[in-house]
């Protein structure tokens, strides 16, 4: 096997796994909006049950049902609810930046091994 045909066999390999980060990147980022999405919700009820007075009836909806809640219970959820969004916002972007890194990585990775495949097949002509 020669030379170039080994460099090729990298380039090839090397392009697929970048074309999987790539993928992953995209799910990734994808899943940080959605978590976006459901934070600015969650922090939309929040902000309305700071209005509500203490009297006010509050119904969650459980399947088909309405089923009342206490104000104080419904807060508590929303809360929960936050502070669950809010980590798994921290662990999306601790999976952006790896994966970012990596595509850099293996996009420098994959512009050498271009310029050494361009330098054999010119040194074979």
């Amino acid at each position: 096997m020669s030379s170039l045909s080994v460099v090729e066999a990298k380039l090839e390999a090397e392009s697929k796994a970048f074309q999987e980060l790539q993928k992953n990147l995209t799910k990734a980022v994808e899943s940080r909006q959605r978590l976006d999405s459901q934070q600015q919700e969650n922090e939309q009820v929040r902000k309305e049950f700071e209005l509500l007075g203490g009297d006010a009836n509050i119904y969650k909806l459980i399947g088909p049902v309405l089923v009342k809640q206490e104000k104080s219970e419904a807060a508590s959820n929303v809360k929960n609810r936050l502070d669950l969004i809010s980590s798994e916002v921290k662990r999306v972007e601790a999976q952006l930046n790896e994966l970012t890194e990596k595509s850099e990585k293996k996009k420098g990775d994959i512009t050498q091994l271009q310029m050494q495949y361009q330098q054999l097949r010119s040194e074979q002509q």
